[in-house]
């Protein structure tokens, strides 16, 4: 099951968007984005119709994710994040506790998306002020991630390769990075990241907002 999770006592998602499989009741984070992600439709005075024709997400499915019936894929989330004009980080964020100067490994907030082999650590998370967040980004050989477009556009962006190889795609010019390798870009339109194997590639990605 895709889990969210602050290990305290671990853009870029699944190819579908559908919908997510159900949340664990007994997740707590995962019922404050639910409630968080419907606060933001109310903020803008948008109906899930409104939200649905943004998005490209059939209503039901976004009413069941408001609710807590279902958690999204990473690609869902995705398009939510851009509709709200949010960071999947900020998104995350929000959800948590004001994050303290210091963020201990014990205490990065870890999202996971199981079906995709996709997991996201928000090493450095959003901060009042702060216009940098750092990401770390793990995906199991075969994972195949596409993001329309950024939830900021314009959004400066650092990857670099810790292990394994990443296919990864910028508006339209497809790059393969080695371990080392660090591909720096403002992004604009869609991006898309992909595992070719054999084996898993870890990657930090440096976000700096506009």
């Amino acid at each position: 099951m895709r889990s969210l999770q602050g290990r305290a006592p671990g853009d870029p998602g699944a190819q579908s968007d559908g919908p997510g499989r159900p949340v664990d009741p007994s997740s707590g984070i995962e019922g404050r984005l639910a409630g968080r992600l419907a606060e933001l439709r109310t903020e803008r005075g948008w109906s899930l119709d409104d939200l649905a024709g943004r998005t490209g997400v059939s209503r039901s499915t976004l009413s069941r994710l408001e609710r807590a019936e279902i958690s999204p894929t990473a690609a869902l989330l995705g398009k939510l994040c851009a509709a709200y004009g949010r960071t999947m980080s900020h998104l995350l964020a929000e959800v948590e506790s004001e994050p303290p100067q210091l963020v201990r490994a014990g205490r990065q907030l870890v999202w996971r998306d199981e079906e995709s082999g996709f997991t996201r650590r928000s090493v450095s998370p959003p901060h009042p002020g702060l216009k940098g967040q750092i990401v770390e980004g793990h995906l199991l050989p075969g994972a195949d991630i596409p993001y329309d477009r950024p939830p900021v556009p314009g959004q400066e962006e650092h990857v670099w390769i810790l292990e394994g190889v990443l296919e990864l795609t910028v508006d339209g010019v497809a790059h393969e990075l080695h371990a080392g390798d660090c591909l720096r870009f403002r992004l604009w339109g869609p991006s898309h990241f992909r595992n070719p194997g054999p084996g898993a590639v870890r990657y930090t990605i440096m976000i700096v907002l506009p």
